[in-house]
């Protein structure tokens, strides 16, 4: 019983082990909003309409 324990715990870790903490991952809004105008996704004026919608 115990060596199956650690047997899923040592499992779990390595799953786990790689995945960064949640606000890590997150992007503020202007820095993804600036990144869609450099590709080309957005125009300036759809830009800065988002913009002022979101209160930057």
């Amino acid at each position: 019983m115990f060596l199956f324990l650690i047997l899923l715990v040592l499992v779990l870790y390595l799953i786990f082990r790689d995945q960064p903490p949640y606000r890590e991952s997150k992007e503020k809004p202007l820095e993804i909003l600036k990144l869609r105008y450099a590709k080309g996704e957005i125009t300036k004026e759809e830009f800065e309409t988002i913009k002022k919608d979101l209160g930057l």
